[in-house]
């Protein structure tokens, strides 16, 4: 790979933007494509089902045999509440290669002994977020109950780029926290890329069930087709 190649992938990659290398298989040739340019380039359709996939691999196309290296920052999951969804959801996460941060300032919930082998901060979420680079590539999930906590949460996820959006709660409760967050100056527009109630309607009871619900639907917004403007983010493998 050529050096000026090389040190854009790098720019691309530790910005955490997705970006494909094409290489041509009979020259050699290769070029850089960067997430934010598939829709202009003459092969947009193979680049944006690669990036969708996340896979890298080989195509025929009007332009010959080219091998697509597709290059995407991992995923992180960030969740607002140390409670017993929590619990479940954390290390089905982690099984899907999400980096997973949750945050509680109640000490006596937000605990190393509760939570083995995952970042938590006990800290309050004007405090503990803006550190996180929450970004395009960020599931946000909030779980607390308590509006002291998830709606300042809520607000610093909408203004990034997040591809999901989720929180607990009833219809009734939701129509509450819409109005919150309404007097804060929240859109209809941002209203809606909150997934609320969270997670597919799969009849979910238990913790662990709901914990299911709410990655099966992480992992549907994350998949999507391209032409629904999703995220075109990988788990990392």
């Amino acid at each position: 790979m050529q050096l000026d190649l090389l040190a854009a992938l790098n720019n691309e990659r530790s910005a955490r933007r997705a970006a494909i290398v094409v290489t041509d298989t009979a020259s050699g040739q290769q070029r850089l494509v960067k997430a934010a340019e598939i829709g202009k380039d003459p092969l947009r359709a193979f680049l944006a089902e690669r990036l969708r996939s996340s896979r890298s691999g080989m195509e025929d196309t009007p332009q010959g045999r080219l091998f697509f290296t597709v290059y995407v920052p991992a995923p992180q999951l960030v969740i607002t509440g140390a409670v017993h969804i929590s619990q479940a959801l954390a290390p089905m996460a982690k099984l899907l290669g999400y980096d997973v941060t949750i945050v509680d300032p109640r000490t006596a919930f937000a605990s190393a002994e509760r939570f083995p082998d995952v970042k938590v901060i006990a800290e309050w979420p004007d405090q503990a977020l803006p550190p996180l680079g929450i970004d395009h590539y960020t599931a946000f999930v909030a779980l607390t109950h308590d509006p002291k906590i998830d709606d300042p949460a809520l607000l610093h996820a909408l203004s990034r780029d997040c591809f999901y959006i989720g929180v607990l709660g009833s219809r009734k409760t939701h129509a509450r926290r819409v109005e919150r967050l309404k007097q804060q100056g929240v859109s209809d527009a941002d209203i809606a890329r909150i997934h609320a109630p969270i997670g597919l309607d799969i009849g979910a009871v238990s913790p662990a069930e709901i914990a299911v619900s709410i990655m099966a639907q992480v992992t549907e917004r994350l998949r999507e087709e391209p032409e629904a403007e999703a995220p075109l983010v990988k788990a990392a493998s």
